[in-house]
């Protein structure tokens, strides 16, 4: 009886020893670990700097600091009266309430900063008719900007804030060597919300012919641009500049993923004429032209489209000097074929004003060579 209990209470004592342990360990073992509140987690061995990059994270980080919201205002004048348009109440009132009464008018934008000195390049449009520009960076800083120039032509602009020499500035990436398909990232300031980013990948290249300016190569992108992302960033995976975005194609404001973004080889090449001279030169000769459709060529007996039809002449302009008519076909520029008109107006604005250029025509179905003199391309009319 005795060896008995001694069995017994040494079964009992590992028993407990065994409950003891497996509770402090492994409490989920237990049927009533549930019950007691227990609960277990499981983490991460890794600190939060080592965690692997996931997504895009690296480039987002990279450029973000480098895009600024700008905020503009002005002042526009509205009539005192809404009934001034009505002729009998001019009767009565005469022109007493004939006074434009000046109201506020605010719009909201991005840019991005393009030296450590301060350089935004941002769109045309965003600053246009501004009287005050505030330029907010990622970091909280504001500060007011003022505008070096602008260019209608291209829907682009440089402003300038003084916030020392130490900004972060973007890296240019190479817009030439995007492929349609390639991912990228939309950065800016949609409906003043803040800064966002957005993905997406490049729809098309060099899209022209929309009617948004004069020297169009577009960018399409599918990246969710909105009001407010005009002047943005749109960059490739490595976080490098291809574009600034301009414009979406969009019946109700919103984005249906058809934005399009100038490229950053138009982009350069604009911004530092701006820097430097504060406007953009373009050579000029005054002709307007349109494509040289089948059906045209058919009728001018052509054996391709290869050209352009000069539809009009300005008068007074270097081509009319030259002897260039309308109805004349131009098919090449210091023997640079024109495959069309965006060729055509991008090689005679490449052009310096002074310089004299060959002009190869088709006029009635022969070949003649005229020299121009270039001349400088006159301001928009609403830039005047």
């Amino acid at each position: 009886m005795r060896k008995f209990w001694l069995l017994f209470a040494q079964a009992t004592t590992v028993g407990l020893a065994l409950l003891f342990v497996v509770h402090t360990l492994r409490p989920s073992l237990l049927p009533n670990a549930a019950r007691s509140g227990v609960v277990t987690l499981y983490e991460s061995a890794m600190n939060g700097g080592d965690l692997p990059s996931v997504g895009f994270s690296k480039a987002a980080q990279k450029v973000m600091p480098a895009v600024v919201n700008i905020f503009t205002s002005s002042e526009v004048k509205t009539p005192a009266s809404p009934f001034m348009d009505d002729p009998r109440f001019r009767f009565f009132f005469g022109d007493e309430f004939d006074n434009n009464v000046p109201q506020q008018s605010s719009s909201l934008g991005s840019g991005v900063i393009v030296s450590h000195d301060g350089y935004i390049l941002t769109n045309h449009h965003v600053v246009e008719s501004a009287d005050e520009i505030e330029v907010a960076l990622a970091d909280g800083r504001t500060a007011k900007g003022h505008i070096i120039g602008s260019d209608p032509d291209t829907d682009l602009a440089v402003i300038k804030v003084d916030l020392g020499n130490n900004l972060p500035a973007i890296t240019f990436g190479q817009s030439d060597q995007a492929h349609v398909g390639d991912i990228v990232l939309a950065v800016g300031n949609p409906f003043g919300v803040g800064q966002t980013v957005t993905m997406g990948i490049i729809s098309a290249l060099k899209r022209n012919h929309l009617g948004l300016s004069t020297f169009e190569n577009f960018i399409q992108t599918d990246a969710a641009i909105n009001p407010g992302n005009s002047g943005g960033a749109l960059v490739d995976v490595e976080g490098n500049l291809l574009g600034i975005n301009s414009a979406i194609y969009s019946p109700n404001g919103g984005s249906l993923g058809i934005g399009f973004t100038i490229p950053t080889s138009t982009a350069k090449k604009v911004m530092e004429q701006i820097i430097q001279n504060g406007s953009v030169t373009r050579g000029w000769v005054g002709i307007a032209v349109q494509e040289l459709t089948p059906e045209l060529a058919e009728s001018f007996k052509l054996k391709d489209t290869q050209g352009v039809l000069i539809a009009e002449v300005v008068r007074g302009s270097p081509a009319d000097k030259a002897g260039i008519k309308a109805g004349d076909i131009l098919v090449s520029i210091d023997g640079k074929p024109l495959a069309d008109s965006t060729a055509m107006l991008e090689t005679i604005s490449s052009l310096p004003p002074g310089k004299e250029a060959a002009l190869m025509l088709l006029r009635n179905q022969s070949e003649i060579e005229l020299k121009v003199k270039v001349g400088k391309r006159p301001k928009p009319k609403a830039q005047e």
